[in-house]
């Protein structure tokens, strides 16, 4: 076995003891969910958190996800190469962003033991670089045709279709493409309209103002909890706003470590997004989140989570930590909250109003968490009650393998609800079990 398979294995040993521990000590936390969750205080873990992922399995011929009660799932598409995001086009052309993350340099003993379970569990390699238009001609919920619509990308992974122009978030920046309607292929150069700092949380996730008028972007930190320091993060952690006629951009809203998933509630015309909290400080604390943003808000990283929670292992600032706003819903510790849609009332049979999230799931904490879809109902433009599962079964009872990851979230163009895999290498498709 290499060094690093050693070390791997010694962090999850030391996960597994400590979690035997609790269980001895009956104090296992209970999960963080919901707009008034219990967070538990905090537990530094010191140099060497808890490490613990399952191996890549993927999928057997036959298997799937498990559906909620009333629902059923099908692969829509399968055979990718880490489907990450999804995008529709007008004329119902599903487009599937395949990128992963690329190894760094390791700069401690954790993070080669990191990497070397990364690589284990496939979230770690060569990034295909790509977008892949997947098209379902006779209706049937399978696609029997698929080409590559963009090649030689950098880590792409938000997509918006706004006129004739096709936008990307490439981990480096937002690129804009010329585009002809009902096209299977671009292969134009683009312009790019603003440069991202790569490395660290490597997603550009994507979302159009209703209007047309603005790009919203998302931006993760380079880091955990700034350790490198603030000046590398700077124009991180952030929600951009893009002007798309005067060419400008600004923050937006800043303080969230991982903003991945956006979405507009339509009743409100608020803007949501998921977030993906800090490391080593427990299994369920802090939880990821969702929350609605505000103009000019801040969220509270680095400085202090889940609203005015101070990090005792960050340098302070009282002033930035006196603004922050406590996010309006916790979706569990570690959960690696990514994907975002909003699903109208009834979209999936028997379910209100509300976000679907793709939870893609844990490796830093002792028991696994996420790995499945969940729905948070709402109300009123607000969140409203418990979540409910849409798509379980992605990981083993045993916790050692993962079938698949889920990441994006989408409404399809049957009124389906499309979920990207990016361990299963599949698109899945959701819809009503009499569907």
């Amino acid at each position: 076995m290499s060094l690093s398979g050693i070390f791997a294995q010694i962090v999850a040993l030391i996960g597994a003891a400590a979690l035997q521990w609790r269980r001895l000590q009956g104090t296992a936390p209970e999960p963080a969910w919901g707009s008034a969750p219990v967070v538990p205080v905090a537990k530094p873990q010191g140099a060497l958190p808890t490490l613990k992922m399952p191996t890549a399995r993927g999928w057997t011929d036959g298997q799937r996800p498990v559906a909620a009660s009333g629902l059923k799932v099908n692969a829509f598409a399968s055979g990718l190469e880490h489907p990450r995001w999804i995008h529709v086009l007008p004329n119902g052309d599903v487009l599937v962003a395949e990128a992963t993350q690329v190894q760094g340099p390791a700069r401690s003993v954790f993070s080669y033991a990191m990497q070397a379970t990364m690589r284990r569990a496939d979230a770690l390699g060569v990034s295909a670089n790509r977008i892949t238009l997947l098209r379902d001609r006779d209706g049937d919920g399978i696609a029997e045709r698929r080409e590559i619509f963009m090649e030689g990308l950098n880590q792409p992974f938000g997509m918006a279709l706004l006129g004739d122009t096709f936008y990307v978030g490439n981990t480096d920046g937002v690129m804009a493409f010329p585009y002809t309607a009902g096209a299977d292929r671009i292969t134009a150069t683009g312009r790019k309209l603003c440069d991202f700092k790569p490395g660290g949380h490597w997603t550009r996730s994507l979302l159009p103002s209703p209007d047309g008028r603005k790009l919203y972007a998302g931006v993760g930190s380079s880091s955990n909890i700034a350790e490198n320091g603030m000046e590398v993060e700077q124009g991180r952690a952030v929600i951009y706003e893009l002007d798309l006629a005067g060419g400008e951009s600004r923050i937006f809203a800043g303080g969230l470590r991982n903003p991945v998933g956006l979405a507009w509630e339509p009743r409100t015309g608020v803007l949501w997004t998921v977030v993906n909290e800090r490391d080593g400080l427990g299994d369920e604390t802090p939880p990821d989140y969702l929350t609605s943003v505000r103009s000019g808000g801040f969220y509270g990283w680095p400085y202090c989570y889940w609203g005015q929670t101070v990090d005792d292992r960050v340098p302070q600032d009282p002033a930035a930590v006196a603004k922050a706003i406590r996010p309006d819903y916790a979706l569990g510790g570690h959960t690696a909250s990514l994907g975002l849609c909003w699903l109208p009332a009834g979209t999936l049979p028997g379910f209100p109003e509300g976000m679907a999230i793709g939870q893609h799931g844990s490796w830093n904490r002792s028991t696994l968490s996420g790995y499945k879809v969940v729905f948070v109902p709402f109300a009123n433009g607000r969140p409203a009650g418990p979540p409910r599962d849409i798509l379980t079964g992605f990981l083993a009872q045993d916790e050692r393998v993962s079938y698949g990851r889920p990441v994006g979230v989408t409404l399809g163009p049957d009124g389906s609800v499309l979920v990207a895999d990016d361990v299963g290498n599949v698109v899945w498709r959701v819809t009503g079990a009499q569907g």
